[in-house]
């Protein structure tokens, strides 16, 4: 590999294709095939010229009239729910009037993209990437700066990535107000069945929980802790468990909406009345939750504005602006309905 001198005290001018042609020992069209994501190039040039790219910290100059179709690629590391068709309509919406094309893309469950979805990226060259409940690696983040390709982060599955601009919901909050709700109904006895536990607003939930049971005073009984997946089964199958006890809840906190729904079920199969013998209450506010028997108590969770906010972002982002602050968390807010009332009894 070729080390390039700039002198003493100069400062090193912006790496170009040549000069990280010339590092890597390589041609100027190889540069440009590994940075159009080209299938054309073997493993181990293209490992090494992404290595010079990312040591150069070179970053292609955005185009002020880019060529080809206008797009974003909307990426969910699940697909298959009600939860991320709303987030597809706030993307959507936004998107469509800027005349902008969306391209999806599950990662079946995963929270980072393999590396061919990337190179398919690369090769689409898009306005701009959308993750949501996932994120990319270092190394791939690195090869979307240097394409000058701009990505937030939907409700990220971990801590907030440093320098990436994300947007989500005021979680904790929306776990507090449940769990208020139901304490100020006379409930003591109060279960969780939350996301997984390796999703950061799964955790800020939880976190919710214990504060407004530490508030009044009650114990957290760990058993009545549970992790779910945000899906029906995860409801059922905890609800179940739960309702099974002799010292079962008289309130469940569900972590979703669709988690909400499993746990009915379960309920109605044990012959246990909503809200007579059991209080429930979801999250997200899905559309079909007024519509359910009860009507679900629920936290909204304003998807489509999260939704709308990421896609107003990173077309910013790809016009060449900064935005203004790298982290928005939008409120929540309890929304009650007739799956709450106070314990039998009270």
């Amino acid at each position: 590999m070729t080390s390039i001198d700039h002198g003493a005290g100069s400062s090193p001018a912006p790496p170009t294709i040549a000069t990280i042609a010339l590092e890597a020992g390589v041609s100027v069209p190889t540069v440009s095939k590994v940075l159009n994501g080209r299938p054309d190039v073997s493993a181990a040039t293209r490992a090494r010229v992404e290595a010079v790219l990312a040591q150069r910290r070179y970053q292609r100059r955005r185009s002020r009239t880019p060529t080809g179709p206008r797009l974003l690629d909307l990426v969910f590391h699940e697909l298959d729910s009600a939860w991320a068709v709303e987030i597809i309509k706030g993307v959507e919406q936004v998107a469509g009037t800027a005349r902008v094309g969306v391209v999806l893309s599950e990662l079946g469950g995963a929270h980072r993209p393999r590396q061919e979805w990337l190179d398919d990226l690369l090769a689409r060259r898009p306005l701009g990437v959308i993750l949501v409940l996932s994120d990319v690696d270092p190394a791939q983040r690195r090869q979307l700066e240097s394409r000058a390709i701009p990505f937030v982060v939907v409700d990220t599955a971990g801590e907030p990535p440093v320098g990436i601009p994300t947007v989500g919901s005021q979680n904790w909050n929306g776990g507090l107000a449940a769990t208020r709700h139901l304490l100020g109904l006379g409930h003591r006895r109060i279960a969780v069945i939350a996301g997984p536990s390796d999703v950061m607003c799964s955790r800020a939930r939880i976190d919710g929980y214990r504060t407004a049971l530490d508030e009044a005073g009650v114990r957290v009984d760990p058993a009545l802790v549970r992790h779910g997946d945000f899906f029906v089964q995860g409801g059922y199958d905890h609800g179940l468990d739960l309702l099974r006890r002799e010292d079962r809840p008289t309130a469940i906190f569900a972590g979703s909406d669709l988690q909400a729904l499993g746990v009915m079920r379960a309920a109605r199969e044990l012959g246990l009345r909503v809200p007579e013998d059991l209080s429930v209450v979801g999250y997200d506010d899905l559309p079909l939750t007024e519509w359910i028997g009860p009507p679900l108590t629920t936290i909204r969770q304003p998807l489509r504005e999260m939704a709308g906010t990421a896609t107003r972002m990173v077309l910013s982002l790809a016009r060449g602006e900064s935005p203004s602050n790298q982290r928005i968390d939008l409120a929540t807010e309890l929304i009650v309905r007739e799956s709450t009332a106070p314990p039998g009894g009270v």
